[in-house]
């Protein structure tokens, strides 16, 4: 057996230290700074994630008493939560947001041949947002209602992984589709987007990007039909519609034609209305494509259950953005571990098995050596079963 590195420093090797310093360096982010360094707050706040520290006190008392265990660990400061609340508090939050996207073009590489249920030739995205509450009274500058606080972070997922290429943090009363206004498009990629993006101004900008939108209708939509496509029986297709829009403001925002596909879900037997400018898909390939876009939802839910984004370790901004991208930075982290260990688990499973292994000093390939997981509720063998 591997007796040598602690399990958290492995973890830390494949964060690029490097590239780490210069993106510090470039933001003076250990200016006037001696003794607690920009990496040891990284350190820190992977810490927190990796084994689910509730507050400051909380990683202060769990490592602290490790003492020279520390060194080993890559942290060469001391531990006070006074300091590292200080930390997250003035140093730019930027720092971490450039390595986390730094791990995400990583990741990308590694998961760009992944296959989709959809066959296409550009990249798959999804695009929407999620609203995380804070108490007013300590959060006063993330106002969203009258009494109620609130950040909403905006979202751009590679479904190849899937992964988060683009994230902006925002307060709660920033509308969604706002932010289409600051993403570039790319070329043949495929957009998909809920009925809250639908915007006829703006899904035009993806038209003349030359790429491909997957919305959903509202159900005001008024336009006439051009010509109908014969669709397939059983399919789930109930129509397949060349259209263009009828009302003034609509049809100058948006010009061209638009494919009108309604689609009824075999599994819940809901009618979906999907409006794309791709002509080239079958119908039921746009339905299945639109259908890849709950990845994102899943993206959230996972983020929200299993990395610390809901309780904060500052009340400035510039601590909370910090914390934002540091989870982000380790949800990515996890993928490229998954990847390049080529471990046939759940990130779920990963995180799960490293949060309660950080002070092993095992390789972190033998703690999912022959790892199986094990169905608890199956009868045994010679147990008897009563007939009810």
């Amino acid at each position: 057996m591997h007796i040598g590195r602690f399990v958290f420093a492995q973890v830390i090797d494949f964060i690029p230290d490097r590239e780490f310093r210069r993106i510090v360096a470039q933001y003076g982010g250990e200016y006037k700074t001696s003794r607690f360094s920009c990496w040891d707050q990284l350190l820190c706040m992977c810490f927190a994630q990796l084994t689910f520290r509730e507050s400051l006190r909380d990683i202060e008392d769990c490592l602290r008493p490790r003492g020279e265990q520390l060194y080993h660990l890559g942290l060469r400061g001391s531990i006070a939560r006074s300091t590292l609340a200080d930390a997250n508090a003035t140093r730019d939050w930027r720092i971490y947001k450039d390595l986390a996207l730094l791990l995400i073009a990583r990741a990308r590489k590694l998961y760009a041949d992944q296959v989709l249920s959809v066959d296409v030739e550009g990249a798959v995205y999804a695009i929407d947002s999620t609203t995380i509450d804070l108490c007013l009274a300590i959060f006063p500058w993330a106002r969203f209602r009258k009494k109620k606080g609130a950040v909403k972070v905006h979202t751009l997922l590679d479904l190849h992984g899937p992964i988060p290429v683009l994230v902006h943090v925002t307060d709660g009363r920033i509308h969604d589709v706002n932010w289409l206004d600051a993403l570039v498009f790319e070329p043949r990629a495929f957009y998909l987007l809920d009925r809250g993006y639908v915007d006829f101004a703006r899904l035009w900008r993806i038209e003349c990007a030359a790429a491909f939108f997957v919305t959903r209708a509202k159900s005001n939509l008024q336009f006439y039909c051009c010509c109908s496509h014969p669709v397939v029986l059983g399919s789930g297709v109930v129509c397949d519609q060349i259209i263009r829009l009828t009302v003034a403001a609509s049809k100058k925002s948006y010009p061209g034609k638009l494919r009108r596909i309604v689609f009824v879900d075999p599994e819940t037997d809901k009618t979906l209305v999907f409006l794309t400018n791709n002509f080239d898909l079958s119908a039921l390939e746009i339905a299945l494509l639109y259908k890849a876009r709950w990845q994102i939802e899943l993206f959230f839910k996972w983020l929200k259950q299993h990395l610390r984004i809901k309780v904060f370790f500052g009340r400035e901004p510039n601590a909370v953005k910090t914390q934002l991208w540091c989870a982000i930075a380790i949800y990515t982290l996890l993928l490229i571990i998954r990847k390049k260990l080529a471990l046939e688990v759940s990130i779920h499973t990963i995180l799960t098995v490293l949060s309660v292994n950080v002070f092993e000093q095992v390789a972190i390939h033998e703690l999912f050596t022959n790892f199986e997981l094990t169905d608890h509720n199956a009868a045994i063998s010679n147990q008897l079963t009563f007939n009810y």
